[in-house]
């Protein structure tokens, strides 16, 4: 139980890789709760984990509006007392080359999984800092470290991501807080659905280990950087891949 009685918050929980990790969380100890627009979908999931004796609650969150974040982040203060770790894993895909690309698709883009991390972060950031101890965990991606055709919202948005875990953790390390960065590989989610399959088998090709990754591959190792094993783990930036980008 290497979380036993954290308060951890889980952006976009309620499927995919955010799901698996609410489910690991919840495994090792935690007190989990899900931010998250889609209600039905996340208001099940966490009735499922509370039947099973976790503790479990699902906020309806809009990441992009930081008034709601903040509430929010309040509620959660008003009931447990604390924030030990935030996950900033909530992200979309608006696909398109750059002269297709259209205004819409690149400020959706950017709001969710940008200025989505920025408005947590600050919302939560000061209930560390009054604790002097925290755990910030982004989710970037391997595109953001050698781009990917189609994707120029995506990759600018988990890239910007990269620079902010280590503007953070600058600004934040003397506040006992560690802010650290997963960059996933292809992940078998929701996500990945739309990809061709010969998309999908030329990526799998591409991986030295054979195989795409699944979601509790990324969950592992939001738990490690959660946990107080990782206390001397600031900035860093942790590729989950099946070794693509070597």
């Amino acid at each position: 139980m290497r979380l036993k009685d954290k308060v951890v918050v889980i952006t976009g929980g309620s499927r995919g890789i955010g799901k698996a990790a609410v489910e690991k969380f919840c495994s090792e100890g935690a007190r989990v709760i899900i931010w998250d627009v889609l209600d039905k979908e996340g208001e099940s999931f966490a009735n499922q984990l509370n039947s099973k004796g976790f503790i479990c609650r699902f906020f309806h969150v809009d990441v992009t509006n930081f008034v709601e974040v903040e509430n929010s982040a309040k509620k959660i203060i008003e009931e447990f007392g604390q924030i030990d770790v935030l996950i900033n894993n909530a992200g979309i895909t608006r696909d398109a080359t750059l002269l297709k690309m259209t205004d819409e698709q690149w400020q959706s883009v950017l709001n969710v999984n940008l200025t989505g991390v920025f408005n947590c972060t600050k919302a939560v950031a000061p209930y560390m800092i009054e604790k002097g101890k925290g755990k910030i965990i982004n989710t970037s991606s391997v595109v953001a470290l050698y781009g990917n055709f189609g994707q120029s919202n995506y990759v600018a948005t988990k890239s910007g991501i990269i620079g902010l875990t280590k503007v953070w953790a600058r600004e934040l390390g003397r506040k006992g807080i560690n802010v650290n960065a997963v960059a996933p590989g292809f992940i078998e989610t929701e996500m990945v659905q739309s990809v061709p399959e010969k998309v999908l088998q030329m990526m799998r090709e591409r991986t030295p280990l054979g195989r795409l990754g699944n979601p509790m591959d990324i969950a592992n190792a939001y738990l490690f950087l959660a946990s107080n094993e990782a206390d001397f783990i600031n900035g860093a930036v942790i590729s989950v891949d099946g070794g693509i980008t070597i």
